[in-house]
């Protein structure tokens, strides 16, 4: 078997893999940014700003210390804890809308999480490092293990490779775990009232399953070259 045939173009079990992914996330892509772009558009009650509702969770959770600062672009917004900030793109920080409400909260959810060392995020930025060159040199110890025909060497490049799909597992219950502090922040501090909670609350399931499509994307790329390389041994 030679190595055209792992080129995508040639293989229909890759083209079948990849349409089935990508229709995953763009279906994530556009749920969320349809609620966005709809919550966005409705102030809360209280006049309150990202920045306002960020420092409120922090301060509801007893974490203090933490600068929230305004970060160019459109959902740009995340948790920095190598300088301890919550960064809030254009349309979250001074924005009083329903949406910019839920994504500061959610994001000084991360914040309390490194604040109470949860211990899935500390695992999560142990393996960034395997995340991010884990796949690349995975795929080349496979190429290299099938041309040799050394199986055991496939297997390793398939351990490296699979750290990618290792990440986006352990990235859901952070990501999920940080938007349930976010919402109990804002029932409790009385950031957003009725619909204006339910509102939120869809804004930041909608989020969460981009993370559940990123993992089942993922895990199909894995599941193909676990199909088409270790499949190769039987030939």
């Amino acid at each position: 078997m030679g190595f055209g045939y792992f080129y995508g173009f040639y293989d229909p079990l890759y083209l079948f893999i990849m349409i089935i992914s990508l229709a995953v996330m763009l279906m994530a892509q556009v749920l969320v940014k349809g609620r966005y772009s709809k919550y966005s558009k409705i102030s809360n009650a209280r006049n309150l700003t990202g920045a306002d509702a960020a420092k409120a969770v922090l301060n509801a959770s007893g974490v203090y210390g933490v600068t929230i600062e305004r970060i160019n672009g459109t959902m740009t917004d995340h948790y920095d804890p190598k300088t301890n900030t919550i960064r809030l793109s254009d349309g979250v920080y001074n924005s009083t809308s329903i949406a910019a409400i839920g994504i500061a909260a959610h994001e000084a959810g991360h914040a309390v999480q490194y604040s109470e060392n949860y211990a899935p995020i500390k695992v999560r930025m142990a393996i960034i490092p395997f995340a991010q060159y884990g796949p690349m040199i995975g795929v080349l110890l496979m190429l290299v293990g099938l041309f040799i025909n050394y199986f055991n060497l496939i297997l390793i490049g398939l351990l490296l490779f699979a750290s990618t799909f290792i990440f986006q597992l352990i990235t859901l219950p952070v990501e999920f775990n940080a938007t349930r502090r976010a919402l109990v922040a804002i029932k409790e501090s009385n950031l957003l009232y009725g619909e204006e909670y339910d509102g939120a609350k869809k804004v930041l399931t909608a989020a969460a399953l981009t993370y559940v499509a990123a993992m089942v994307q993922s895990f199909l790329t894995l599941l193909y070259y676990i199909i088409r390389f270790t499949g190769n041994r039987r030939d």
